[in-house]
């Protein structure tokens, strides 16, 4: 088992580990804001949910490219669409709270996908360049 092929995945895990732990700290930093309290969804539920979407997402890129690698980017598309429309489906009950922190948890919601987009991005085009 070539576990070279695979980095990506444990990368994905030490750069979200990262994120996640700087994120929560800010989050307890600012726990007696009230801004930042009475969240729809805690933030370890997103962001276990964007981390089983990467992981997935790269592993379907790691097995398209053993097949094919002209199909790399088409798959990556797909699949990011894909967690695209999951992703609405979990933000509409925070898009249709009547939560006064409804605007930052959006916001929060937001900078989660937008970081695991850009993680899931970088790798895809790492999978590209190294056509071996």
């Amino acid at each position: 088992m070539n576990l070279k092929k695979y980095q990506p995945l444990l990368e994905v895990l030490v750069i979200s580990l990262l994120f996640y732990l700087s994120h929560k700290l800010f989050f307890i930093l600012n726990e007696t804001n009230p801004k930042f309290q009475d969240f729809h969804f805690p933030i370890e539920y997103i962001y276990g949910f964007f981390f089983t979407c990467s992981l997935v997402i790269i592993l379907i890129l790691i097995k398209v490219k053993e097949k094919s690698i002209d199909n790399v980017g088409n798959t990556f598309l797909l699949t990011t669409c894909i967690k695209m429309a999951i992703s609405y489906t979990i933000l509409l009950p925070i898009l249709q709270s009547k939560n006064l922190n409804r605007d930052v948890e959006k916001i929060d919601f937001f900078i989660i996908f937008a970081l695991f987009l850009t993680i899931e991005t970088i790798v895809t085009i790492r999978i590209l360049n190294n056509k071996q």
